[in-house]
């Protein structure tokens, strides 16, 4: 099974939409694995964002995604990278289709509630970063021999 991290972002704790969010990804049969709330501090959000350092916007995504406490996920799933790209819809919301978490609450490309990773090599990297091998748990779900 395929492991990807979600945050659920400072604009959707904000907005109490974080359990919406979470219900959405479970309904669709992804598993958590490992869950926590955190404020994170500047150093994990540039190491986070490394990919953006240098552009015009990594000074205020910076500043973002650390003006208020998130909730870090690892899902786990068939394909979880994927679905949960899907679920979320695309980075501006102005262009997400209806359905979609950000279709369907996303405010502006800078508030769009969600980041999940890109691919699964990257979502490797990114729970490391988030979580230790010990904070991640593998357990049986009843439901997941209905799912798979």
């Amino acid at each position: 099974m395929e492991r990807s991290l979600v945050l659920i972002k400072p604009d959707a704790m904000q907005r109490a939409l974080a359990g919406q969010i979470i219900s959405r990804l479970e309904s669709k049969g992804l598993k958590i694995v490992a869950m926590k709330m955190l404020h994170m501090n500047k150093d994990l959000a540039r190491r986070h964002y490394a990919i953006h350092e240098g552009k015009a916007f990594f000074d205020d995504l910076v500043s973002f995604i650390t003006s208020s406490p998130l909730i870090a996920i690892v899902f786990q799933g068939k394909n979880a990278v994927q679905v949960i790209r899907q679920m979320m819809g695309e980075t501006d919301p102005v262009g997400a289709s209806g359905g979609t978490i950000r279709g369907d609450f996303g405010i502006d490309i800078g508030h769009n509630l969600v980041h999940g990773s890109d691919s699964p090599d990257n979502a490797r990297k990114e729970i490391d970063l988030f979580f230790t091998a010990k904070e991640i748990f593998d357990y049986d779900r009843e439901l997941d021999r209905w799912i798979y």
